[in-house]
């Protein structure tokens, strides 16, 4: 028997109202979300060590940090840590402290 290639509700979108298929492609985005992770105590220290190291002795850091539910990552020198306002900046991005998932001196 042959191969079907069957694209599932895609191949029906071609018929179906412009609203419709925004609702479905939003639906397929939401798909590949991700939940942001809980952080153990000990994962939130060595985030914290890595990142006084890198202020401190002028190091080049790697960030991982989840943003708009999936994760991103950024390399470079740490310009500034404000822990009142919870934000470092990096590379001229403003990055919260909370949605920071690691970070590796290189």
């Amino acid at each position: 028997m042959g191969k079907v290639n069957d694209r599932g509700t895609k191949k029906w979108t071609s018929i179906m109202m412009p609203e419709h298929t925004k609702l479905l492609e939003e639906m397929w985005k939401q798909q590949d979300y991700r939940e942001r992770p809980m952080l153990n105590d000990h994962q939130i220290e060595d985030i914290n060590i890595a990142l006084q190291l890198a202020l401190k002795d002028d190091l080049t850091v790697e960030i991982e940090y989840f943003k708009n539910h999936y994760y991103h990552k950024t390399k470079g020198k740490l310009l500034s840590v404000d822990v009142l306002s919870q934000y470092i900046q990096i590379n001229n991005d403003c990055i919260p402290l909370p949605n920071i998932t690691g970070a590796w001196i290189d």
